[in-house]
Order: structure tokens, then C-alpha cells, then sequence
């Protein structure tokens, strides 16, 4: 059998299950990590329960997933956990989940990988979204689970610090109430509200057009061209202002085709 006809043969088995997102379908990628509990408290024993070195990492690598070649108009973080929100007319690799869960996925663990100096490695899947409303819905599911997790993180290590094993520390925090576990913190001199917002909220990265000084060579002057950056936000807003945060996003998008 030449080559040709044994490449097409063999290649309707790799490709048989393809599919590919529908036109007027929002994406978004979660892209999550793998194994790293151990990574960051045994490996590594970053800072619990935020460590702002792990924070910059994580940030890092969702910059380089929005500079990987794929149209990302906002990418979020919190804790292990990466969400990137596609631009509602992204056509990359015609749209096929295989390529986008298998690229993004590489992508990140190379990227955390490299700035870490060890391996990290993250898993990821795609939410293929059909309204703007079950994207703001997302984005306040991620933002949320945020909140949640911050909270149930803080009165875990502060119990931990305070002798209790690993055990008894999920025990006495398991079905207790979001105001039980304020009052907890509250008796170890800690105001849940008045943590770092990135900690409880998430951080978001998102382009912003910038004005910067730049040299027009044919009239010798200094002019200000735009120039689009990717900018960190560290103090999202909450709830229903959330929301409309990620719904003017994307309408900016689609505004401009």
C-alpha cells in the first residue's frame, strides 16, 4: 500500500470523532491543575492558604495562554484553576474541542512548568455556551466558588496553626454555616471582608488600549500610538456588578464584529 492511501486510512480513525463548536456558540476553556495539593504544600510548601508567589505564577501562565495564538478576551484565576473566555467569532483549528483541550492543556502545564522549575501539570475542558447570559453565569459560578473556597480556606490553616491535625480542622468546619465561619476568623482576629480582594474574588486578566510614546522616524517626532495591553485586575468587582463586568466585555467584542 503506497503512502498516500495508508495516510488517509489511518487517519479516519484518528479523526472520526471530531467535533467542532457551532457558529454563535460562546467558549470558554477551564483549564485546572493537576495534583496540586502536593504540588504546593508538600513539593513546595508555598505559603498557606495564599501564596502571592503562586498567585504571580498562575497569573503569568494565563497571560501566555492569551498569547498563544487562540482569540482570549478574558482569562480568569483562582487558586488552581485557570477560565478563558473566548472572542465570540474565534475560528482557530475550525473550531474542533480536540484541538483546543489538547493545546490549552499543553500550554499551561509548559508555561507553569517553566517558571516553576518543576512539573506542573493541568487538565482542561471547554463549556461550549449558547446565550451572554450563561457566560456572565460562569464567570459568576468561578467567582463565587472563589469566595467559597477562600473562606473555607482561612479558617481551615488558622485551626491548623492552632494545633488542630487535618482532620479535626475539616471536621469542625464541615456543615458549618458562612456567618459560623466568619465568627470563627473573627475570634482569631481576622476580618474575613477586609482580605486581600484577589484572595476571596479571583483575579481577572482582560486588553486594555494604552497610549505609549512612540518614534515617527519619517517626520523625526515623538508621537502616541495605542497599544494594546493585557492588564491585572486585582479587585473585581462582586455579584450582580460582576455580571454586568462580563457583559459589557463581550458586548464590547461584539460591537466591534
Amino acid at each position: 500500500m503506497k503512502f498516500d492511501e495508508l495516510d488517509v486510512k489511518m487517519r479516519v480513525y484518528e479523526t472520526s470523532q471530531d467535533r467542532c463548536v457551532l457558529p454563535g456558540m460562546y467558549m470558554v476553556a477551564r483549564i485546572d491543575g493537576r495534583g496540586f495539593t502536593r504540588l504546593t504544600k508538600e513539593v513546595h510548601r508555598f505559603e498557606a492558604p495564599f501564596d502571592e508567589k503562586f498567585r504571580d505564577l498562575m497569573v503569568e501562565t494565563v497571560k501566555h495562554l492569551m498569547n498563544c495564538g487562540f482569540n482570549v478576551i478574558y482569562g480568569y484565576t483562582e487558586s488552581d484553576e485557570i477560565s478563558l473566555l473566548f472572542h465570540p467569532d474565534e475560528g482557530l483549528f475550525g473550531r474542533k474541542t480536540r484541538k483546543y483541550i489538547s493545546i490549552l492543556a499543553g500550554e499551561a502545564s509548559a508555561k507553569f512548568s517553566a517558571l516553576l522549575g518543576n512539573v506542573g501539570a493541568f487538565d482542561c475542558r471547554l463549556s461550549e455556551l449558547p446565550n451572554i447570559h450563561l457566560v456572565g453565569d460562569y464567570f459568576r459560578w468561578r467567582n463565587e466558588d472563589a469566595h467559597r473556597n477562600a473562606l473555607n480556606a482561612h479558617c481551615y490553616w488558622r485551626l491548623r496553626q492552632d494545633n488542630f491535625n487535618a482532620r479535626e480542622a475539616t471536621s469542625k468546619i464541615e456543615g458549618m454555616s458562612i456567618a459560623a465561619k466568619n465568627e470563627l476568623l473573627f475570634q482569631y482576629g481576622i476580618n474575613f471582608n477586609n482580605l486581600p480582594a484577589w484572595q476571596k474574588r479571583g483575579i481577572g486578566i482582560y486588553w486594555k488600549d494604552v497610549k505609549k510614546e512612540g518614534f515617527n522616524p519619517k517626520n523625526n517626532e515623538h508621537v502616541l500610538v495605542d497599544r494594546r495591553n493585557l492588564h491585572t485586575d486585582f479587585t473585581l468587582p462582586m455579584r450582580d456588578e460582576y455580571d454586568l463586568f462580563i457583559h459589557d466585555l463581550v458586548n464590547k467584542y461584539e460591537d466591534k464584529g
